[in-house]
């Protein structure tokens, strides 16, 4: 159960880096940079409150604790991403 979720907190995680990354490149402002970190963090705590809380009671609910911290654990690291002024490499 534990490498099920992480494959599942890892695969959105991954994904939203990628999509930081790829807008730091391209040099958008620092509001578009910091628009995947925050829907991560807005999906993490409707995960956390709405589902575990309201759904799911009892191990299931840990699960989905669990998937949420792992998710804005992510946007965290997302949101140090968007914050490094892109490189004037090109």
């Amino acid at each position: 159960m534990p490498l099920g979720l992480l494959l599942v907190a890892l695969i959105p995680g991954i994904v939203i880096l990628l999509v930081t990354w790829w807008f730091k490149r391209m040099g958008l402002s620092l509001f578009i940079r910091l628009i995947p970190g925050i829907l991560t963090v807005i999906a993490a705590v409707v995960i956390l409150f709405y589902i575990d809380s309201a759904n799911i009671i009892g191990f299931e609910g840990l699960v989905y604790a669990a998937w949420s911290f792992l998710l804005i654990a992510f946007s965290v690291v997302s949101f140090v991403i968007a914050s490094i002024k892109p490189s004037a490499r090109g």
